[in-house]
């Protein structure tokens, strides 16, 4: 069943880390050596990223390292940071108001009413809150207590596709069914103190952010031009359980990155997405924009090598990158919400990759 997108919005926390300034914070919570020091600043200059929103940053004309009071300097080599406990916390203050204020702006996109809504999905891999976001918003917005609850946990930087994808089956299990969908993520929750080369390419990559969609079934009429979710695809990779990981640490989430990801994507991302677009009478060359959720540079890199296409499908990505980091789910969604404003081409596929490592992918007409 198609599910019509009928509003997009979205929210960033409203100060910025810059990543050149960030490098040398890391360098001083690393306990780094000069050879590590320049090491660490290769690494984030080669990131792709040139600013980040985070809400463990605060405002004011000081240097970063004392605008980050979540983060006290390290005592000691074996200080590994805030426990995530404390991190936990955090995230059930700060993810509540960001989430509120990416979803008002989708049903103002909309033009649906909070009232209207009849199924609630929210998408988050950073935290656990309960009751949480959508309880919050159901309070702050005046979303109908019986509104139907799902939520889309720990699935990584692709969890937004999977929360389209069940806001798809409630549109077709129910065609009077209007949706929202929030995803909500405080990846900097979860910076990692010391030299821990697991973490290092996740520091600096991971940013905060959140997003929203309002959307309906098929059964109503669209606006003119809608962007309509059409079909859905997902592939989980042979071998490669150890290419991207997500787990629960003492001192924050920790997030592992294998040099092997690009290597996985060429070789089995053509073949399942050829195969996956052919019930549709599609193939890639026949898609005219992409949305792919830019884990990496070299993430990204891999895709455009590996379907071979254009550079210039991947600069909304690479920009989306540069400007705002890694989301992680929210991302792909900032990525369609400029597709769609700019009135790109379509067909759309949108692409995100997580632990697994699994692919999700979105059809778009």
């Amino acid at each position: 069943m198609t599910f019509h997108i009928a509003g997009i919005g979205t929210a960033l926390p409203p100060f910025t880390a810059h990543q050149q300034e960030a490098a040398g914070v890391a360098a001083r919570f690393a306990h780094t050596d000069d050879r590590r020091a320049r090491m660490l600043r290769l690494l984030y200059r080669k990131s792709g990223v040139r600013t980040r929103r985070a809400v463990s940053v605060r405002g004011g004309d000081q240097p970063l390292e004392e605008r980050i009071p979540y983060y006290p300097p390290p005592k000691d080599e074996h200080d590994f940071g805030p426990t995530t406990a404390d991190r936990m916390r955090w995230y059930a203050e700060q993810a509540r108001p960001l989430a509120l204020q990416s979803a008002a702006a989708a049903l103002d996109d909309s033009g649906l009413r909070a009232s209207d809504i009849t199924h609630l999905v929210t998408v988050s891999c950073t935290g656990f809150d309960a009751p949480g976001v959508d309880a919050h918003l159901i309070e702050q917005l005046g979303i109908p207590r019986g509104v139907a609850r799902t939520h889309v946990g720990f699935m990584g930087c692709h969890g937004a596709m999977n929360g389209l994808r069940t806001a798809g089956a409630y549109a077709g299990a129910d065609p009077d069914a209007r949706i929202l969908v929030n995803a909500v993520e405080l990846c900097s929750l979860h910076f990692a103190y010391g030299w821990d080369e697991e973490m290092l390419v996740a520091n600096t990559l991971f940013a905060d952010g959140s997003a929203s969609v309002v959307g309906f079934a098929e059964g109503r009429s669209p606006a003119e031009d809608a962007w309509s979710v059409r079909g859905h695809g997902s592939f989980l990779m042979p071998d490669s359980a150890e290419a991207m990981t997500w787990a629960i640490g003492d001192n924050g989430f920790r997030m592992t990155l294998s040099p092997r990801v690009p290597e996985a994507i060429a070789e089995y991302l053509p073949r399942w997405i050829e195969d996956w677009l052919a019930p549709y009478g599609l193939a890639t060359d026949a898609i005219r924009s992409w949305a792919v959720h830019p884990g990496g540079p070299r993430i990204l890199d891999a895709v455009r090598d590996a379907l071979r296409i254009d550079e210039s499908e991947l600069t909304i990505s690479r920009e989306t990158l540069r400007d705002y980091g890694n989301m992680s789910s929210p991302t792909v969604l900032f990525i369609l919400e400029r597709l769609r404003r700019e009135r790109c081409p379509r067909p759309c596929v949108a692409l995100a990759f997580g632990p697994g490592l699994a692919v999700e992918a979105a059809l778009l007409t």
